[in-house]
């Protein structure tokens, strides 16, 4: 197993990363909220990667797997910079980006800001804009008060232990928010969605179909699968999403 690498950023965060060099373009993970670059798709895609000859790289936000920081100090936004600064500095020219549920909401965002970069997009149950759909919208009045009382709230998960949500985590979703205003994604779009997952709904991946403007914008219902996506089906299934947005 290859030693596990570092990049400071101008945020002065330290990311920790795997980069495998390659030919073009660029294949990249960005993992969901509290996941690390040890989860299945990761190796599964690395692997896969390796064995084409291709370019890829995988990493972990700050305050997850081996970067810096504490997750409960971050946010969004955060993970956005991280995300752009990973990309800026450890990979070249177009990119395929492989968002996970929160690291399809960051896919969309580094889209977003930089469509140049851009070769196609592979997510498997985005969740754009989850902190104010999903969180506040789901917020009691009293999980509210808390919030702004105590700074944060703490919220089970059917996927990973309790977990923080903090009032800066909330505000700052806010200002990185994709599905209100236009999103052009001028390039090659698969996305994959299992019909079984607790945490993304069916529904909430038909919204980002039906919002983004592509040329080439295909949404994959799987029925029976859950939010993990990584069983030998699922991940056949990613690996000729991938396929299709890099050779359309």
């Amino acid at each position: 197993m290859a030693e596990v690498e570092y990049l400071n950023t101008d945020a002065g965060r330290r990311i920790a990363y795997h980069r495998t060099e390659g030919k073009g373009p660029w294949l990249v993970f960005l993992g969901g909220l509290k996941s690390d670059m040890e989860g299945t798709k990761a190796i599964h895609l690395e692997a896969w990667a390796k064995s084409r000859g291709q370019a890829f790289l995988r990493f972990d936000y700050s305050g997850h797997g081996h970067s810096s920081g504490r997750f409960e100090e971050g946010c969004i936004g955060d993970w956005a910079e991280d995300t752009a600064a990973a990309l800026s500095a450890l990979t070249e020219g177009r990119v395929i980006l492989v968002g996970s549920s929160m690291g399809g909401w960051q896919s969309l965002l580094f889209a977003r800001a930089h469509p140049d970069r851009m070769g196609g997009l592979v997510t498997i149950a985005a969740a754009p804009d989850f902190t104010e759909d999903g969180y506040w919208a789901s917020f009691t009045d009293a999980q509210k008060a808390a919030l702004q009382q105590d700074g944060q709230v703490e919220l089970p998960s059917d996927y990973m232990d309790p977990y923080i949500v903090t009032r800066r985590m909330i505000e700052d979703g806010r200002t990185q928010l994709v599905l209100r205003t236009p999103l052009d994604l001028p390039f090659p779009v698969r996305m994959l969605q299992g019909t079984a997952d607790s945490a993304v709904s069916t529904e909430r991946a038909t919204a980002l179909l039906d919002h983004a403007t592509s040329p080439d914008m295909r949404l994959t219902l799987v029925k029976d699968a859950d939010h993990r996506f990584s069983d030998g089906t699922c991940l056949k299934l990613l690996e000729n999403a991938v396929l299709e947005v890099m050779n359309p």
